[in-house]
């Protein structure tokens, strides 16, 4: 089985908050770790996702690393950008 990371930062200008959790998170820059699977017995190469890690920078507080549901972190960034148009909320960086 074939498996890979993918790692993306993105950027919150705002405060925000996701399902599930009780706090909301700081603005700012925020590194988000995807790991996939290969699905087998395809004629074609499939990826699953298996795990997405949200890394939050925190004020005054330590670091730390939540699972995240990805459809709640797309509607965080869309909110975020709804309420600031200008900005892109992402920046793709694929490890090998």
């Amino acid at each position: 089985m074939t498996k890979r990371t993918t790692t993306t930062t993105v950027t919150f200008r705002k405060a925000f908050v996701l399902t599930g959790f009780n706090e909301s998170f700081p603005a700012g820059d925020h590194v988000v770790e995807t790991y996939e699977e290969s699905v087998e017995g395809l004629s074609f190469l499939a990826f699953q996702r298996v795990l997405t890690l949200l890394h939050v920078r925190r004020n005054n507080a330590p670091a730390m690393t939540v699972s995240v549901d990805p459809a709640d972190l797309d509607a965080a960034l869309k909110r975020d950008r709804a309420c600031c148009p200008d900005s892109d909320n992402t920046s793709n960086k694929d490890n090998p």
